[in-house]
């Protein structure tokens, strides 16, 4: 397992680059904008630790009250086997909230509720019951 991300939503994406970039140090990484899904993402890193990432989500024209669970998304990991660590999360007792169906993207809430992505080291085939498991509740 490969640590990627923990993404932050924000509400000024400038302020935020102002206080990670400027105050803290960090660079930014990358940069993808969404015009159909009206939102910024910015990866930041910190210079002796490249493979550490924050990601910066900025929603286009949201009024949301994030308040103090929504402004943190999700934790990301790589894995080996999609399907084998869901389905041990699943013997564990976990929820899978949003299934592996395309092979490649899980999604599963911690005890404390933080959401934590999976991703699938390269891509595996459909394969069931994955394909067909609706998604549960959020993430």
């Amino acid at each position: 397992m490969k640590y990627l991300h923990t993404m932050v939503r924000v509400r000024d994406i400038d302020a935020s680059l102002r206080f990670y970039c400027e105050g803290l140090g960090l660079r930014e990484v990358r940069r993808m904008e969404n015009p159909k899904g009206k939102y910024t993402l910015v990866f930041l890193a910190a210079p002796d630790s490249p493979e550490a990432e924050i990601e910066l989500t900025y929603n286009w024209d949201s009024t949301e009250d994030y308040g103090s669970a929504r402004n943190f998304g999700h934790l990301a990991f790589r894995v080996e086997d999609i399907y084998a660590t869901c389905q041990r999360l699943l013997d564990m007792g976990c929820t899978i909230h949003r299934p592996p169906r395309d092979g490649h993207m899980a999604f599963v809430r911690s005890p404390d509720l933080i959401s934590v992505e999976l991703l699938q080291d390269g891509h595996l085939p459909p394969q069931e019951p994955w394909a067909s498991m609706p998604n549960t509740g959020s993430w």
